[in-house]
């Protein structure tokens, strides 16, 4: 198998120059592979300076050829696609700004769990209640929960047992020391 070429308007000259200002140390060993090749060393050379395999250095090479010494920097990996794309998040804040109607949907706010379901049931998307629930917090959601209370509690009766305490600062008499001298 033949030897990729490289670009014709760099040399191992201009490489080294380009190492030496590169601040990324991945990008900076891949110009200086690159610049022994160009230098007449084989691939099999530069992938030992490189401490990587020829494989790996033919790869450099055609990112090399392709995009000059940028196309050597790492990259962030793409990840996954997104579960839930920009309609399906509209749809989810269309969902919670109008609000559940209790006698319909059988409760008085939407829980996670709950727009878990309604996805799966209108989008036939299996998304987790933790999906969903970072979902919403990107789009300036906030979970709310109210302090429970029980249901029978009466609160005239609590007013009733409250405590009612001093004030916790009250202002203290003059001394003699502090009193202005006549």
């Amino acid at each position: 198998m033949a030897a990729l070429p490289l670009r014709d308007d760099f040399d191992a000259e201009r490489c080294r120059a380009a190492a030496r200002r590169s601040k990324d140390g991945a990008q900076t060993r891949r110009l200086l592979s690159i610049a022994a090749i160009y230098e007449g060393s084989s691939r099999a050379e530069a992938a030992r300076l490189g401490g990587v395999t020829a494989q790996i250095v033919r790869d450099w090479v055609e990112r090399f050829n392709r995009e000059g010494p940028e196309g050597l920097v790492d990259r962030k990996a793409p990840g996954k696609a997104p579960l839930l794309g920009p309609d399906h998040l509209a749809a989810l804040a269309r969902r919670v700004d109008e609000g559940p109607i209790p006698s319909v949907h059988g409760v008085v706010r939407w829980r996670i769990v709950d727009l878990a379901q309604w996805l799966y049931e209108e989008f036939r998307i299996a998304a987790s209640e933790d999906t969903v629930s970072r979902a919403l917090r990107k789009m300036g959601y906030r979970k709310l929960s109210a302090r429970p209370r029980h249901h029978a509690q009466d609160t005239h009766t609590i007013e009733d047992f409250k405590k009612v305490s001093p004030p916790a600062w009250t202002k203290s008499p003059p001394t003699r020391a502090s009193r202005p001298m006549t």
